[in-house]
């Protein structure tokens, strides 16, 4: 039996495939990134939260170098607009958190822990990544074309190119995400999808791109949402 090294933000998303994946996989380990993203304290503490529950290793890389450098309002301080039904239906909305390259450099940190654990114990790794059907209007390294490029690139990248990028839930929409989630018994209310820091403990703010497609996943399933969302 392999072994898994999952991307995980703490979100919705990451949490419902790690779940979906935890008993094909002999080992866990929990990749959570810092790349000065303003709600690194609610993602990480799900992430730990959630290693924890699946007997994982969580193990925290250092990116701050991608946060310096993005122009995306996930990495900015100040108010953020709301994002609006309108806003949905366009790709500028996306522009507006678009950080550079970030699956592309998850990705890949995440192959060279996997070359490097074959290396040091001939152990293999398979990469989890949660990414999901986002639609019409979707960030462009979220598709299956993208993840197949860089099973390509992972066979160049590498000694010996055995290694495998899996999203098991790329043909699935937040909707149905959402309700495998439930199937799964995933604790909802140990993920953080919201892209602002919160004051409280795991409290959403209810207006950036991520809570409104998180409202729009838990509506739509007809599962209720046990979310705190700030009350504006």
């Amino acid at each position: 039996m392999k072994n898994a090294i999952i991307l995980c933000s703490g979100g919705l998303d990451s949490i419902t495939a790690a779940y979906f994946i935890k008993d094909k996989y002999k080992k866990l380990k929990f990749l959570f990134f810092d790349y000065k993203q303003r709600a690194i304290r609610e993602e990480e503490f799900c992430c730990r939260e959630i290693s924890k529950r699946l007997n994982g290793e969580f193990i925290k890389i250092n990116l701050n170098w991608l946060g310096e450098i993005s122009t995306a309002m996930l990495n900015k301080e100040g108010e953020i607009k709301e994002t609006t039904e309108k806003d949905l239906e366009g790709d500028k909305e996306i522009l507006n958190w678009w950080v550079p390259c970030r699956n592309s450099i998850f990705l890949i940190s995440a192959l060279a822990f996997a070359e490097s654990e074959f290396l040091k114990s001939k152990e293999k790794y398979d990469i989890i990544i949660g990414l999901k059907n986002e639609g019409r209007e979707h960030f462009k390294d979220t598709t299956p074309k993208f993840l197949a490029k860089m099973n390509e690139l992972a066979k160049e990248a590498t000694n010996d190119g055995d290694y495998k990028m899996i999203a098991p839930l790329i043909d699935m929409d937040k909707t149905e995400v959402t309700k495998l989630g439930e199937k799964l018994k995933v604790p909802f209310e140990l993920t953080y999808s919201c892209y602002i820091e919160s004051n409280k403990k795991l409290m959403h703010c209810g207006r950036c791109l991520n809570c409104m497609l998180r409202k729009k996943g838990f509506y739509w399933s007809n599962i209720k949402d046990p979310t705190n969302y700030k009350k504006v």
